[in-house]
């Protein structure tokens, strides 16, 4: 089977953990700016980070034979501090409308406040006017309330909503969503959030239409095998064939190619590996031999 994983932070993760990614069948990625742990003080930590995400991350998992795509944008969080987040939203353009961008996100709200809602309405409208994806964030705490307000800013700014995916659901918030017409996305955690034997019960409970499983695996106690594993609990739990391929697979696949830059003909075929390519004179091996593998022409 193959899976894409549409919420994973990469920069968090290990070789190790890409390389095992594409032994359980992680064909692509979305690795969507995030806050990383440490408050970001200075314009150029943001322009280096979204630097990162379309340059070295992306060449990174491209040695291990995983498509790796991003979406950029100020999070909630770091939305409330004003003065850096005006900056930040002032270069976003220069990032968000690169290659392999998929989506504006993640962003959303953290502590709903006054500075989060202007962050996440301004890059909304940015999304709506540049045709783009929205990968929206839902807040820890008060996590109804902060779902139930991006669906409306997002309507009240006439965005569409088959181009919104609404990510950190749980079983209080997927009527909302699905009900909104946006996609529901789940991140799947080993102690919260959501796990996978709740996601096969939210599958059977509502079916597979509009809902994406994800792992959001970063520098906390994460799990970037996530997917598949649920995948196989689906399996292990009697859901059928196209349920899988859909939450796990196609669904991801389809919200996101919204954004033009997923060829889905090309994450069908065997991918290129060549680990004696170098970025910016650097190299993912340290000693190895470098692995090259080139797809046979039909």
């Amino acid at each position: 089977m193959r899976f894409f994983d549409p919420h994973i932070h990469m920069t968090s993760r290990t070789t190790d953990d890409l390389e095992n990614m594409a032994s359980a069948g992680i064909r692509a990625i979305i690795e969507p700016a995030f806050w990383v742990g440490q408050p970001r003080t200075t314009l150029g930590a943001f322009v280096d980070y979204f630097s990162s995400l379309v340059g070295w991350e992306r060449f990174r998992a491209s040695q291990f034979g995983v498509k790796h795509y991003c979406a950029i944008g100020l999070n909630s969080k770091e939305a409330n501090q004003e003065g850096l987040a005006k900056e930040v939203l002032q270069i976003l353009p220069r990032f968000a409308l690169k290659e392999g961008v998929v989506a504006v996100g993640e962003i959303g709200y953290d502590e709903i406040t006054e500075a989060e809602e202007r962050a996440y309405a301004w890059q909304v409208n940015f999304a709506r006017q540049h045709d783009m994806v929205v990968m929206v964030h839902s807040p820890h705490r008060d996590k109804k309330r902060g779902i139930r307000r991006s669906l409306a800013v997002a309507k009240e700014i006439g965005f569409p909503m088959e181009k919104l995916v609404i990510d950190h659901n749980n079983e209080e918030t997927v009527e909302d969503v699905l009900e909104a017409g946006a996609w529901a996305a789940f991140t799947i955690y080993p102690h919260t959030k959501m796990g996978s034997e709740r996601m096969v019960e939210i599958v059977r409970k509502y079916g597979p239409k509009q809902i994406i499983v994800d792992s959001s695996a970063d520098w906390g106690v994460s799990d970037p095998l996530s997917v598949p594993k649920t995948a196989k609990l689906m399996i292990e739990r009697g859901l059928s064939q196209e349920a899988i391929e859909l939450t796990t697979w196609r669904n991801a696949l389809t919200a996101y190619a919204q954004s033009g830059q997923i060829d889905v003909e090309e994450l069908l075929q065997k991918p290129e590996i060549d680990q004696s390519r170098l970025f910016n004179d650097n190299s993912v091996l340290r000693g190895q031999s470098p692995r090259v593998e080139r797809p046979v022409p039909n």
